[in-house]
């Protein structure tokens, strides 16, 4: 059996599918966490022309707070019969290696790449898209691993 046999075998069972539906809803929480990212870095670097690394501080971390909470009301609604604190405590620590490797791709695929392809706006939000992708694995797989674990 090959390894997308098996994943798509996987989708046939409740618990797959279940596993499915968390994903996507977790995607569009994502979406909606990375929509709020955008406007706030584009905001923050442009409008109010704070440099770069802080400005993507401060957008990732307000988008953190944002998508916590809608995926503990929203994509985990069970996860809700356990304490807040801890939970937030868990998805904040995996959303900081997160922010780490969003930090390191937003700032070197512009340096590397972008900054040579496009006009400077056009450049750091595909810099943010290329970050942000890259992120959605880690934070899904490690708080469906470790902050939502057994729900």
């Amino acid at each position: 059996m090959t390894f997308l046999t098996a994943c798509l075998h996987g989708l046939r069972t409740p618990r797959g599918r279940r596993e499915l539906d968390r994903f996507l809803k977790f995607s569009v929480v994502g979406t909606w966490g990375f929509i709020v990212d955008f406007s706030v870095l584009n905001f923050l670097m442009f409008v109010a022309h704070f440099p770069a690394w802080l400005a993507n501080t401060c957008s990732f971390s307000i988008a953190v707070l944002n998508t916590f909470t809608f995926n503990r009301l929203w994509t985990v609604p069970e996860s809700r019969q356990r304490l807040v604190s801890r939970q937030l405590a868990q998805f904040f620590t995996v959303s900081l290696i997160g922010y780490a490797i969003n930090e390191i791709v937003f700032l070197s695929s512009h340096a590397l790449v972008w900054r040579y392809l496009l006009p400077a706006t056009f450049a750091w939000n595909l810099a943010k898209a290329t970050a942000s992708g890259v992120g959605l694995f880690w934070n899904f797989s490690v708080n469906r691993l470790w902050t939502w674990r057994g729900l």
